[in-house]
């Protein structure tokens, strides 16, 4: 899931090419922190990620604890992403804090991968063609 993450965010334009622009880091001892990708193909800054793959409810505590792990990376921004949905208390608490965190409910995440074609694939595809007026105009 961590390494969906990344690709998503480095298809949205993040980063640089996908082998220099992030990283999936997660695994016991990571901090809290489950990715870091590139804000831009410079590297001027970086943004942390947490992936959650829950069907719970994200509460506060969570976005608390990874706006902790933030500070102890010394980090600014972290995008927090999760396949369920984020309580109240939660979407409150992002708008509250210094640090810049950005939260994917499951629903919007989905929206995401299909717009950037990330971990899905095209079933059927129509092609609707009209009629060019322009072409059959004579020429004076």
């Amino acid at each position: 899931f961590e390494h969906l993450v990344v690709e998503l965010l480095v298809a949205m334009g993040y980063g640089g090419s996908r082998k220099d622009a992030g990283e999936a880091v997660g695994g016991s001892g990571d901090g809290g922190v489950d990715g870091i990708i590139k804000e831009d193909r410079l590297g001027l800054d970086a943004i942390y990620l947490q992936a959650k793959r829950w069907e719970g409810t994200v509460g506060r505590q969570v976005v608390q604890a990874f706006a902790g792990s933030l500070e102890g990376h010394r980090a600014r921004k972290g995008v927090l992403i999760t396949t369920s949905q984020f309580s109240p208390d939660a979407l409150d608490y992002v708008t509250r804090i210094e640090k810049k965190i950005v939260l994917i409910d499951g629903e919007k995440l989905a929206e995401l991968m299909i717009d950037y074609g990330i971990g899905v694939t095209i079933d059927v595809s129509y092609e609707i063609k009209r009629l060019d007026a322009d072409y059959f105009e004579e020429e004076l």
